[in-house]
């Protein structure tokens, strides 16, 4: 069976700019190689065959550098949004996903095993299941808890709270296709709460290793320096 992977490319990466005003986001370099070139070289490593980038913003500078993927041992197609669709609408445009297929974000670095996270969602028998990572996020003030005749019954000193938040990385069964509405903006989050709300929730698998999601330009130095440290 080929393993499948789509690879989400379509954003135009507003957050990052100024990176970001002449070249789109999985194209700006981390360290000696753009993201997308990082990503696509794992996923070979990891066993995968065949790899979907999702294309909009600044499609034709995308497929010039990516090619049909075999200077990196992987066949790379590519599927075009004629309007943005979000993270999850441009997967109805495709017409041939296998049963089961990795989805990511074209900014995301991390050292996930893809084809451990891969057999575990086919194995486990899960219609989607999303890759977390749990972030730690401090308050910097004094937090007062009142009561109801707004009289403090607890004080708490720049407290710290901690979650868990989704990475970007996701395995679906191809049953989700049945929820995403043609040619229509349609997102994680609507996929999540749609699932929830036909008792059929995605499953979440914590992620302890390396993650980061280039988003900021604080990140995207953040990542330049880590590529090195952590050999990503």
């Amino acid at each position: 069976m080929c393993k499948r992977a789509v690879i989400l490319a379509g954003g135009k990466g507003t957050r990052l700019k100024p990176y970001t005003i002449s070249l789109p986001k999985p194209l700006v370099p981390i360290g000696e190689m753009p993201i997308i070139e990082i990503i696509l070289r794992k996923l070979a490593k990891s066993g995968f065959e065949r790899v979907t980038i999702t294309v909009n913003h600044m499609a034709d500078i995308i497929r010039a550098f990516c090619g049909d993927g075999s200077k990196w041992g992987i066949n790379i197609d590519y599927s075009l949004e004629d309007k943005p669709l979000s993270t999850m609408g441009p997967l109805k445009l495709i017409d041939d996903l296998p049963d089961n297929f990795l989805i990511m974000n074209g900014d995301v670095l991390t050292d996930l095993d893809f084809d451990a996270f891969y057999q575990n969602h086919i194995s486990a028998g899960n219609i989607f299941t999303v890759s977390a990572y749990t972030r730690e996020q401090k308050v910097d003030y004094g937090v007062l808890e009142t009561g109801i005749d707004d009289k403090l019954v607890n004080f708490i000193e720049k407290p710290t709270s901690t979650y868990k938040v989704s990475m970007g990385v996701y395995m679906a069964n191809k049953e989700i296709l049945n929820y995403i509405p043609e040619n229509q903006f349609y997102g994680f989050d609507h996929l999540m709460l749609d699932l929830i709300k036909a008792n059929n929730p995605a499953a979440v698998k914590v992620h302890s290793g390396y993650w980061l999601d280039i988003g900021r330009p604080d990140d995207y130095e953040k990542a330049c320096e880590d590529v090195l440290a952590y050999n990503l």
